[in-house]
């Protein structure tokens, strides 16, 4: 340990033991003013708004700070609360700043002091980065369900990595995604709290020897192995208004000493600091390209860094009250592992106990197995990560090991359940065999696990009977459903003040913390003087969201118009090129003159393709071109515009679903395990246009049918159709598809850089397109029709808005981690906090 962080002799409580701080405006000046002036040290010819930011970010962080301590030692007392660890490669937190503002009561009062001072609040908040520690949705959950664990007030702890390096910002550079680094760290993060005293040693590499312990039995030690530091760093997580404030421990990677003397003293300054940069470049970026060897290994390092210092983190809090007794250890704790990326704690557990604490296999197994919990997150088989038992062997050999001896015994399991069905042991087996043996990560989880959830109730379902039904038949009690959800305080409460304001003054503000009070909104759908409200809100979100698209793609949007959005990660089966055929469909109209009774659109599209994903990037191109032929032709006018919005992000989605009209949830029946935006537009008004995949379904039974525009195969259709998918056949047979196509295979919109998008034509056309994208063409340009026509009639259209808002209940986080709690952590909500 650091001579910096030896304990003192004497105890220090009476030092924090300070008078509560004001939450009024007039306290809130005056530390503003302290800190902008005495710890910045700013002076009166400062202009820039970030020190402002700074200093009142230093202001709120203070209220943050004692309603965190006051929680810390509520989990602490009568010998410790059980608590859940909710382990996530991914925590796309986005800006802390108005939400820190929102939760802790102090939104007027602070509006009310930057007044008092000539100060602007939104100018200010435009200085903080996004936290965007996240490629989408799933780290977008895991935010969102560690807001709602404060706000209900359970002893939830979040483990993620510091990547310094979020997710690339996006550039489109002549149509084409240009991926940029988005140091988001680079003027440091006000809202994090560095804990070296916590830093944890985690190994790679080296080898297993055998010993003989004291009572006669073998045991095994790691040696040999190069070891990095994992230091953390903890971000306060608010609950709303209620004085619980949890965290969020971030690992930051370290090297264990920072110079090799032997190598530096002869002379060799490159090995000296090599060591040090290959262990900070573990938590360097988010996400790399796993298309290479070094990609895989960085990407296998990340995960085992992560589940390592995170359990010896949990032991050592364990171990610091109870000491060696690992008796109530499952009693107590609970580990919910989001998605496959952390599932490698399963084996690193059993590590930790039986090398490190010396517990026997029995009592490390039935540990581990009682607190562990698997999410699933997808139903992409590709998407189950595999890693090489030779890339394992090299860096993790004592944890491979541990593997095999799990997946021997497991396989003995199923060895009596099915006598003599080798195929099946195959199949549920471990370690894949073929080419190069892999280690099965979902499998591991799924053995090692107590629960294991989808995430939408046909995503449960099709993970049951297709993906893990050899282990549905073994264990079907294991198996359940967590339809997702978002958090209401961000994501309407805080992105959609008009909408907040209108609410509340309409039903009161319980439905910030219990959303189906919504449907106490369902008898104003047919009120006409709400109606009007309502348009006007919308109306001004929509101003908010062109001013936005003015500044980021210069596309002018009429706030009149339709507002047609599709927002999220690129990718063929969420079916973007979906959208743009529709889009394709529109031009081709207005050039024959097909006008009549025709309702202006402005389609907005936007999302970021993975660096080594080609048709991704293909279809963004495609956008671009396609928008810059529309867009510059006086034929078309305001009548349909089109724009891709470069760099989507969670502070862009918070202008972009207030102002939404239409919302395209497109995806191929049976391959979105569920889709988080479209819960977010659902609850800020927007009207779904969708096929029946991941939590569409019931987003529809919620709404009604006569609130979502439906197309598309099912599942099980999709299928069936598969055996026997003929599109040139369709597109022969539909004047309106051969049109679109003509227009494709005519190089119309890529006149000067022939056949660069011949694979997606050559995609559309082919029979094993997985996507079945020509297939439910027909029934998307029908649906887009029905939606024209309801958007026509604006009463018609408010209704429908206002019904989706006042149904979209079911989609808060808060519901989600309650069923949580009540079926797989069972923790006991803390009393509700003094609030100052």
């Amino acid at each position: 340990m650091p001579t910096q962080m030896l304990e003192t002799s004497q105890p220090v409580a009476w030092l924090t033991e300070l008078p509560p701080l004001g939450m009024d405006a007039k306290s809130i000046v005056a530390d503003f003013r302290r800190y902008f002036s005495h710890t910045l040290g700013r002076d009166r010819h400062t202009k820039y708004a970030y020190y402002m930011y700074e200093a009142l970010v230093l202001t709120l962080r203070d209220r943050l700070w004692e309603r965190w301590k006051d929680t810390r030692y509520a989990y602490e007392e009568d010998g410790g609360v059980r608590r859940a660890y909710y382990l996530s490669m991914e925590f796309l937190m986005g800006r802390a700043f108005s939400n820190a503002m929102l939760n802790l009561g102090l939104t007027d009062p602070v509006h009310k002091a930057l007044q008092d001072m000539g100060l602007n609040m939104e100018e200010l908040a435009e200085c903080e980065n996004d936290a965007g520690l996240g490629n989408g949705g799933l780290g977008r959950l895991a935010a969102c369900f560690m807001d709602s664990c404060a706000t209900l007030r359970l002893p939830v702890v979040g483990y993620g990595i510091r990547y310094a390096y979020g997710m690339f910002r996006q550039r489109i550079e002549n149509g084409y995604q240009v991926e940029e680094p988005d140091h988001w760290l680079r003027s440091g993060n006000l809202w994090e709290l560095e804990r070296p005293e916590y830093t944890q040693r985690v190994r790679f590499g080296g080898r297993n020897e055998a010993f003989m312990k004291p009572d006669g039995e073998m045991g095994w030690r790691w040696i040999d192995t190069h070891d990095v530091l994992a230091v953390p760093y903890d971000v306060p997580i608010p609950g709303y208004q209620n004085g619980t404030v949890n965290t969020l421990r971030l690992w930051s990677a370290a090297a264990t000493d920072e110079f090799d003397f032997e190598d530096f003293n002869a002379g060799s300054y490159t090995e000296a600091v090599g060591a040090k940069n290959m262990a900070e470049n573990i938590t360097m970026v988010l996400y790399p390209n796993d298309a290479t060897e070094s990609g895989k290994e960085l990407r296998l390092r990340q995960q085992y860094f992560l589940a390592s210092a995170s359990l010896q983190d949990v032991l050592r809090q364990w171990v610091r009250v109870h000491g060696e007794d690992f008796t109530n250890f499952a009693a107590k704790n609970c580990f919910q592992l989001n998605d496959t990326h952390p599932t490698i704690a399963v084996a690193e557990l059993m590590r930790l106990l039986m090398d490190e604490h010396a517990v026997g296999w029995d009592l490390a197994w039935t540990i581990t197995s009682q607190v562990m919990a698997y999410t699933n997150h997808t139903l992409l088989p590709e998407a189950l990560e595999r890693w090489p038992v030779r890339l394992f062997r090299q860096l993790l050999p004592r944890v491979l090991d541990i593997i095999y001896e799990i997946n021997a015994r497991f396989l003995a399991e199923v060895a009596r359940r099915w006598p003599g069905d080798i195929e099946r042991q195959g199949r549920m087996s471990l370690i894949e065999e073929g080419y190069e043996q892999q280690v099965r990560m979902a499998y591991l989880a799924i053995v090692g696990s107590t629960s294991v959830n989808g995430v939408a109730a046909l995503h449960s379902e099709l993970l049951q009977q297709g993906l893990f039904r050899d282990f549905y038949e073994l264990w079907p009690d294991k198996f359940n459903n967590k339809t997702n959800g978002v958090t209401q305080r961000r994501w309407l409460a805080d992105c959609n003040r008009g909408l907040n304001t209108l609410i509340t003054e309409t039903i009161g503000a319980g439905w910030v913390t219990d959303l189906e009070e919504l449907r106490k909104l369902i008898p104003y759908a047919k009120d006409a003087k709400f109606g009007a409200k309502w348009r006007q809100v919308k109306h001004d979100n929509k101003v908010r969201l062109a001013a936005l698209i003015k500044a980021d793609c210069g596309v002018e949007f009429n706030p009149k118009a339709m507002f047609d959005v599709q927002v999220k990660r690129m990718h063929e089966y969420k079916r973007q090129l979906l959208n743009i055929l529709h889009v394709i469909h529109l031009y081709d109209r207005i050039k024959r003159g097909d006008t009549a009774n025709w309702t202006p659109r402005c389609v907005l599209l936007g999302g970021k393709a993975a660096p080594g994903y080609y048709m991704a990037k293909q279809i963004i191109k495609l956008t671009n071109n396609v928008a810059k032929v529309i867009n510059t032709d006086a034929d078309v006018g305001d009548q349909l515009k089109l724009a891709f919005l470069p760099n989507y992000r969670v502070s862009a989605m918070e202008i972009i679903c207030p102002g939404t009209d239409l919302s395209e949830q497109i995806s191929t029946a049976g391959k979105e395990a569920s889709g988080t935006g479209n819960m977010k537009f659902m609850m800020n008004g927007a009207v779904t246009i969708g096929t029946l995949d991941g939590a569409n379904i019931e987003i529809r039974e919620e709404c009604g049918d006569e609130n979502f525009f439906l197309f598309g195969l099912t599942a099980a259709q999709v299928e069936e159709r598969r055996q026997n998918y003929n599109p040139v056949a369709i597109i022969q047979s539909d004047p309106d598809i051969t049109r679109i196509m003509h227009l494709l295979e005519s190089g119309h919109f890529n006149q000067f850089e022939r056949g660069i998008f011949d694979p997606i034509l050559h995609s559309l056309t082919s029979s094993h397109d997985p996507w079945l994208t020509i297939a439910d063409l027909r029934g998307f340009l029908d649906a887009q029709q029905q939606a024209t026509l309801a958007y026509q009639d604006q009463e018609r259209w408010t209704r429908m808005s206002i019904m989706n808002t006042a149904t979209s209940g079911k989609f808060s986080t808060d519901r989600t981690m309650r069923e949580y709690n009540a079926e797989i952590w069972k923790l006991k909500p803390l009393p509700k906090m003094p609030l100052a």
